[in-house]
């Protein structure tokens, strides 16, 4: 890797660490960046993983006074989290990279049809279902483990729809969520997979932990709208590159 691959790496964990604690879908920056600089999909997915570990740390830290109170429905969906990542990161390890490589642009294109889709807290009458809750923790948790782009995004909306709360309260709970996702898959691949690009994850976890320390702090002045179209419109373009190649 060159002075500028790394730059660009380190760049997009910044990026990814202040987009994971504002919205989510901070891997549709690190894993293309990672694909570029020449990593397999695979690699460049566990890497991006193990990377993207200390930058949830830091969300959480960033929104630790959102979280007063949450911590005993966090500890409850993270039991569905926690089992639905193993199950993750199985599935990404016993699956051929053939599989892997047709399946993500799948991921990425759901991704952004649920980001251009999700309801506002005004649309659904939501209530508070914890089952529902642990169900798309579980869920969710799946997805994190076996790939994760846009995992904030699709957790988010699920929350929205099972808990009447306040939406920073919500991102509070989702930044604890797919922290663990990430924690527990990273564990998984570092004691099973032998292709963790290690110089990759180190500048990825450099930049997400300062990225999100930043979107904590100045995320709620950016208008969600704007971010929300960004979003969208980057996924479509990464998944026809990856669908094209």
């Amino acid at each position: 890797m060159t002075v500028l691959e790394a730059l660009a790496v380190v760049a997009a964990g910044a990026v990814a660490g202040g987009v994971n604690t504002i919205v989510g879908s901070g891997s549709l920056v690190t894993f293309p960046t990672l694909l570029a600089v020449g990593y397999a999909p695979v690699t460049a997915n566990v890497s991006n993983t193990v990377g993207l570990v200390p930058g949830g740390v830091s969300g959480m830290i960033g929104y630790r006074r959102e979280l007063r109170g949450q911590w005993r429905r966090c500890a409850t969906l993270g039991c569905g989290t926690t089992a639905g990542a193993v199950i993750g990161g199985v599935l990404l390890l016993q699956l051929p990279s053939s599989v892997f490589d047709a399946v993500v642009p799948a991921l990425i294109l759901l991704s952004v049809a649920l980001m251009a889709v999700r309801p506002s807290p005004k649309e659904h009458g939501g209530g508070n279902h914890m089952k529902a809750g642990v169900a798309s923790s579980f869920g969710t948790g799946i997805y994190g483990g076996y790939f994760g782009a846009a995992q904030g995004i699709i957790l988010i909306s699920l929350l929205r729809l099972c808990f009447r709360d306040d939406l920073q309260v919500l991102n509070a709970i989702k930044n604890v969520l797919a922290g663990l996702a990430n924690l527990v898959a990273g564990v998984f691949f570092i004691i099973f997979a032998a292709h963790i690009a290690w110089g990759a994850s180190l500048l990825i976890a450099l930049g997400s932990t300062v990225g999100a320390q930043v979107g904590a702090r100045y995320g709620r002045r950016l208008p969600e709208e704007m971010l929300r179209r960004v979003v969208i419109v980057y996924g479509v373009i990464v998944a026809g590159v990856l669908i094209a190649t």
